[in-house]
């Protein structure tokens, strides 16, 4: 079932996409736990870097950090636990980034586009985190 908060908090993660550098795809990631907004990230280059995240081709640099990634990364330097959290994405985790997420402790992801390569997803499930996707025309 689709709540309004699941609505609103993925309608701020595509916002929060739109701060992101990268040509191909912007993403964006909010972490929730008990309603308040604890981490936030976009994909992008690591701190410090100039902000290209693609090469002369058009591929992504193999060191630009997903949304997700960057939002757990941040939240790992403060006084915050993911432990019980929902991770709103506009785009599914890859199997890279469901490592972390697992890792981290939280307990549901929801999200809005499917990556290429659903490996991720299925990891999570596996895993008892609970999943849901909301399409893009429920976001309106």
């Amino acid at each position: 079932m689709i709540n309004k908060f699941d609505i609103a908090y993925l309608k701020m993660a595509k916002e929060w996409a739109k701060l992101s550098y990268c040509k191909r795809k912007q993403v964006g990631a909010l972490i929730v736990k008990d309603r308040m907004i604890i981490s936030d990230g976009y994909n992008g280059t690591p701190s410090g870097f100039e902000n290209c995240c693609e090469d002369e081709e058009g591929k992504t640099q193999w060191f630009v950090l997903h949304a997700e990634a960057n939002a757990i990364l941040k939240l790992a330097s403060s006084t915050q636990s993911a432990k019980g959290a929902t991770l709103y994405l506009t785009l599914s985790p890859c199997k890279e980034c469901s490592k972390l997420i697992l890792q981290s402790g939280i307990a549901k992801v929801v999200y809005v586009d499917e990556y290429s390569d659903d490996e991720g997803i299925s990891f999570l499930k596996e895993h008892n985190i609970e999943i849901q996707r909301i399409a893009e025309e429920k976001l309106f």
